[in-house]
């Protein structure tokens, strides 16, 4: 697949260009008990790393039907703890030099637009983005990615996603759009393979080179 011609970069947020899969965890530790989940050993990280999301909701005892009050509550819990949110060694450095190069940089995130905002502003890097879409639909994002093209008229020939879930993965292929999987986020590098994208990169500044 010839990716040559793709000027609109699609970013995900958490796992992706932050690490936040620490506090995220001690955020749910927090507040499992209040929804009828199961608490997150944060020894057994890298084991989870090798689980679809499906897996860890059914491993967690997360329904479906309780995604949309926890990831609420866990958005609030996070602005709180904004501050602790820590960038990937590069990345900000990587989204520059795309911006430099014409490349037009969107980010697409289950968080909230405003924790996003306040993190890139913090980071001197809000003025880069060219739009921030928040969507709550965790397990939907090929929906939320058609959405968020319709929404400003933009070309999904144009497109290229950079995520690091198996979700992400399973959610290009379904709208036919190049993903370029990292394997420093929430899925380890040979479980996002195993789901063949475009390309698996182990650092940000390899993003430069594709």
């Amino acid at each position: 697949m010839d990716i040559n011609n793709r000027k609109k970069i699609i970013f995900d947020f958490d796992g992706t260009i932050v690490d936040t899969l620490d506090l995220l965890v001690d955020i749910y530790n927090k507040i499992y008990n209040k929804y009828k989940c199961l608490p997150v050993d944060i020894n057994d990280k890298e084991e989870l790393k090798k689980l679809k999301s499906q897996e860890i909701l059914k491993k967690y005892k997360i329904s479906f039907l309780k995604i949309p009050f926890l990831l609420m509550r866990i958005r609030r819990e996070l602005k709180k703890r904004i501050s602790e949110v820590r960038i990937y060694n590069d990345i900000g450095l990587v989204l520059k030099e795309l911006k430099n190069r014409g490349f037009d940089l969107y980010i697409l995130t289950s968080n909230s637009k405003e924790n996003v905002d306040i993190f890139l502003r913090n980071n001197e890097l809000l003025d880069i983005l060219e739009f921030i879409y928040s969507s709550s639909n965790v397990f939907g994002k090929d929906r939320s990615i058609k959405k968020f093209l319709k929404s400003l008229n933009i070309n999904k020939e144009d497109c290229i996603y950079i995520g690091d879930e198996t979700s992400d993965i399973e959610a290009m292929k379904r709208i036919n759009l190049p993903i370029i999987a990292v394997s420093w986020g929430f899925n380890s590098k040979d479980a996002l393979i195993k789901l063949e994208p475009y390309k698996v990169v182990e650092n940000p500044k390899e993003l430069l080179n594709l």
